[in-house]
């Protein structure tokens, strides 16, 4: 166990919200196409002014304020984004700055697994947390997938959504909460069915501009990662409860990465006779790569579906390919 509670949580979405109505009339299809085919109603689009950091910043206000944090009264402060704001410096620096606190000397840093980069992130506060190098850690994500989606592929384009969350954790004297199981596996093999080949070191100024435009639009072989993913989730499911020392039947409930309408509700069968304890908001929000997990959390955590002393399990798929599950005891 870590022995950390969740002080305080809290999410962004931009002021734009896309209707999958908009893309229907776009892309020369019938009304009510896409929520058909995809599963999804809306989503939220970030605006010239809405960054990452500004985003995070905001979900990160709301996080401090209900744990009732003063400035500065915390320990480090920690990213996990699926895509930078920019490539130097990380995100957390920008958040921080934008927190008021660019000249506090916080620690601040991104860890990165593309969508589990929260999961991840939240992993390294609690082992800060267990090792006694830290109090109260801020952890956030945040993306913008609008900024990455070709505007003629409307099947990558369609499910994607904007938005950034946040959670105050600390320590605390019960050794029953915190992070009560975990796991995380990655195969590399299939790291060319999801990528963003622009923004690196791999495509450079001297290749051009249209190979630098066309490397800045997401790749995704949808089919390719679903299979991938549902042989890969059992697995670290299995592993993180038995970490864990409870069964499936003890979950409060599943917070899952709203990856897409057909990947939610394969968890739901995975949960079985209980798939109505796994959270679905994807028709409202879409995939926010990494934010997607923090936000479907804080909803849950907004709706009452779990309280102190109930298990919850966090848990997806990403790039990589990567799967991993969570057990919090809250």
């Amino acid at each position: 166990m870590s022995n950390f509670a969740i002080a305080g949580w809290g999410t962004y979405r931009p002021l734009r919200v896309l209707h999958s109505s908009e893309l229907d009339a776009r892309h020369g299809h019938p009304r009510g196409w896409t929520e058909e085919q995809f599963g999804i109603t809306s989503r939220h689009v970030a605006g010239p002014g809405e960054t990452s950091s500004m985003m995070a910043a905001q979900a990160a206000r709301r996080a401090l304020e209900m744990a009732g944090w003063h400035e500065s009264d915390f320990d480090a402060i920690i990213g996990g984004c699926g895509v930078m704001e920019q490539p130097i410096p990380s995100t957390a620096a920008l958040v921080q700055d934008r927190l008021g606190l660019g000249r506090s000397g916080i620690p601040a840093f991104d860890v990165n697994q593309t969508c589990l980069s929260f999961i991840a992130a939240l992993d390294v506060a609690g082992m800060g947390i267990a090792t006694g190098r830290w109090r109260r850690v801020l952890v956030f994500a945040a993306d913008i997938a609008s900024c990455g989606l070709d505007e003629n592929d409307p099947k990558i384009r369609s499910i994607f959504g904007d938005g950034a969350a946040a959670l105050a954790i600390e320590a605390c004297g019960d050794n029953a909460r915190g992070i009560a199981g975990h796991s995380m596996a990655t195969f590399g093999a299939h790291n060319r069915l999801a990528q963003l080949r622009a923004g690196g070191t791999k495509l450079r100024v001297q290749e051009g501009y249209d190979a630098l435009v066309a490397g800045s639009h997401f790749e995704m072989d949808a089919f390719g990662i679903f299979k991938a993913a549902a042989k890969a989730l059992p697995d670290v499911i299995g592993q993180a409860l038995a970490a864990a020392g409870i069964g499936k039947q003890a979950i409060a409930c599943i917070v899952c990465h709203q990856a897409s309408a057909p990947g939610i509700k394969h968890v739901q069968k995975l949960f079985a006779p209980h798939e109505g304890r796994v959270v679905d908001i994807f028709a409202q929000h879409g995939n926010q790569i990494a934010a997607s997990i923090p936000t479907c959390l804080a909803h849950a955590l907004d709706e009452g579906l779990a309280g102190e002393g109930d298990h919850v399990l966090l848990l997806g798929t990403a790039a990589g390919i990567s799967a991993g599950a969570m057990v919090l005891r809250l």
